[in-house]
């Protein structure tokens, strides 16, 4: 089997708090909006300072996303995006001289359809670092965890605002690379204010566990980025980032991308 040996994930984090920045992980579904475009898209968003990109697997079914990101996995299978229009970026991207980390980010039901030993022997062989797989909690996931923990993959399992102790210890105990900490109660999308129940939140899984911390769900904003940067370790932008790739014209995409990238890391400011 091939093993994964370089810790793009931890080499992420140990960069950004020697920068005193808050890394930024941009999620974009592969595939889409064209089956050709996620390797520009990445590669545009690494330009503008992107510390690592979650690439999501399309599914049909997607109960833990909002409109936003279901249209465009909808899309996206309608381009005929499926694990190899995945995996193909992601060599491609590793090809090219993209060193961030890689995480694939989507559900159960595809990674069984294609074999779970094949499919994380094909996620390592092709440079992929991490698995979120929103629909299998730990408790669930012995099957996946203990390949994809043999060939070096990060198993990255979410918490909730109302995720008990033991929720979290289970999370703590099994998890590696980070925790995905919701930061909402609902489905992903974009958020003009975060909640004011994140520090408490935080500070509970903060506690139980030494891994780095990233708060997804209603990011959208240097301001939200700069808030999350008070109390957990990095932020990832999803429905926001989308909705932009979605609304802008191809060729203008990796312009407006990594703009966008740069003013929401602060890069732009110097």
């Amino acid at each position: 089997m091939t093993v994964q040996t370089e810790d793009r994930i931890a080499r992420a984090f140990a960069a950004a708090r020697a920068e005193g920045r808050t890394p930024v992980f941009p999620f974009i579904p592969a595939g889409w909006p064209e089956i050709d475009a996620t390797v520009e898209i990445v590669e545009a968003a690494v330009a503008g300072g992107a510390a690592g990109v979650e690439i999501g697997l399309p599914f049909s079914d997607p109960m833990g996303d909002g409109p936003t990101n279901q249209r465009a996995y909808e899309e996206a299978i309608r381009n005929g995006a499926n694990a190899e229009t995945v995996f193909a970026a992601v060599r491609e991207l590793r090809a090219r001289g993209v060193s961030v980390p890689l995480i694939v980010m989507g559900y159960f039901n595809p990674l069984l359809s294609y074999g779970i030993s094949r499919f994380v022997q094909t996620a390592a062989e092709a440079g992929v670092d991490g698995l979120i797989t929103v629909d299998l909690p730990p408790q669930e996931a012995g099957e996946v965890e203990a390949p994809a923990r043999e060939a070096g993959l990060h198993m990255i399992y979410l918490l909730a605002p109302t995720s008990t102790e033991d929720r979290i210890q289970l999370v703590a105990d099994h998890g590696s690379g980070f925790i995905y900490c919701v930061g909402v109660v609902g489905i992903t999308g974009a958020r003009s204010v975060l909640s004011d129940e994140l520090p408490e939140y935080i500070a509970r899984v903060r506690a139980q566990t030494d891994l780095p911390l990233a708060i997804g769900f209603g990011i959208s904003s240097r301001e939200h980025v700069r808030q999350v940067g008070e109390y957990a370790d990095a932020a990832v932008v999803g429905s926001a980032f989308v909705q932009l790739v979605g609304e802008t014209p191809r060729e203008e995409r990796p312009a407006k991308v990594r703009a966008y990238l740069e003013e929401i890391t602060g890069r732009d400011s110097g």
